[in-house]
């Protein structure tokens, strides 16, 4: 990381961008730098990440740098949050997309078809998804990891560069979301009016909640206690976070507070099994980013028009 490559940043409107080494985070960096946007890529990985902003340096992209960040360490959020403070000074988009898939393929993974380069081509949606759920599992292991990952990192970060994104003119969060995050997948009615009742709902409480989850989870409960089935935890995480992305818009108005789904996107995550190329997902995301000042908050996108959270 070139602290001397930022000593212009002053003039440019600052992103970070979580989990951008690849996928949808890397296109979200691209997209951004593309319309002037000075970005700092973060990722777990430092190797992965400085090759990521080398990719994007390398094509004409020079506003880019990288910094490490593992969104579940409190030390690395708070080391990230120091570097800002001292060479940026401000932050005006922060794109949370690190997340993790919610479930461990089998160990005898076999694609759908070993001859095409697309294994899952000739599927929908639907047998895409029925297919990953009948070669995957999900385990304590990565019901916890999904959890601290997708909604306690995700929220972790927010708080630690929020001074940052109040000192932009106009602070933008955005939190990159899911379809299956909806509260349509929850199957007890009360679990979902809670999480609907934005007014009444609290940061705390969604803790509560997503505690008591990992305790149903852990009790073989998920579905007697009502909660979604199928990549139960993932479910559960985004549709957290789509709440606390309302908490967050309603506590901090002057703030443009967002949740985007960005498709079913082709990456690394869900075995490239998709719809959408990374870069088309990303462009529904960095649609959110970068609309007009004084635009929407406390919504939730899909592929790039306002959708219910229900």
């Amino acid at each position: 990381m070139e602290r001397g490559a930022i000593s212009d940043w002053r003039s440019k409107r600052v992103a970070v961008v979580t989990g951008g080494n690849k996928g949808i985070g890397l296109e979200v960096c691209r997209q951004l730098a593309g319309n002037g946007v000075a970005v700092v890529l973060t990722a777990r990985d430092e190797a992965r990440g400085a090759a990521a902003v080398e990719k994007l340096r390398g094509d004409g992209l020079s506003s880019v740098i990288f910094h490490q960040l593992e969104v579940t360490d409190a030390r690395s959020v708070a080391r990230l949050a120091d570097f800002l403070k001292a060479h940026v000074r401000k932050l005006d988009i922060l794109v949370n997309n690190a997340a993790v898939g919610g479930a461990e393929y089998v160990p005898d993974l076999v694609y759908p078809s070993a001859t095409n380069d697309d294994p899952f081509a000739g599927m929908d949606e639907g047998q895409m998804s029925e297919w990953m759920q009948q070669n995957t599992r999900e385990t304590y292991n990565s019901a916890k990891e999904t959890l601290e990952t997708n909604y306690y990192g995700t929220k972790h970060v927010t708080e630690a560069l929020l001074p940052l994104v109040h000192s932009s003119t106009d602070g933008r969060i955005i939190n990159v979301s899911s379809v299956i995050g909806q509260l349509r997948y929850f199957v007890s009615e009360e679990l979902k009016q809670e999480l609907n009742d934005v007014g009444n709902l609290s940061d705390q409480r969604l803790d509560e909640m997503v505690a008591a989850f990992m305790e149903d989870f852990t009790a073989g409960a998920v579905e007697a206690r009502g909660w979604p089935v199928g990549f139960s935890a993932y479910k559960v995480a985004k549709a957290a976070l789509n709440a606390y992305t309302r908490v967050m818009a309603r506590r901090h108005p002057e703030l443009r507070v967002n949740c985007v789904h960005p498709g079913f996107v082709k990456t690394d995550m869900n075995r490239l099994a998709g719809l959408l190329t990374p870069e088309q997902g990303a462009r529904n995301v960095v649609a959110v980013a970068l609309l007009p000042t004084g635009g929407p908050t406390g919504k939730y996108f899909a592929l790039g028009q306002e959708a219910p959270f229900v």
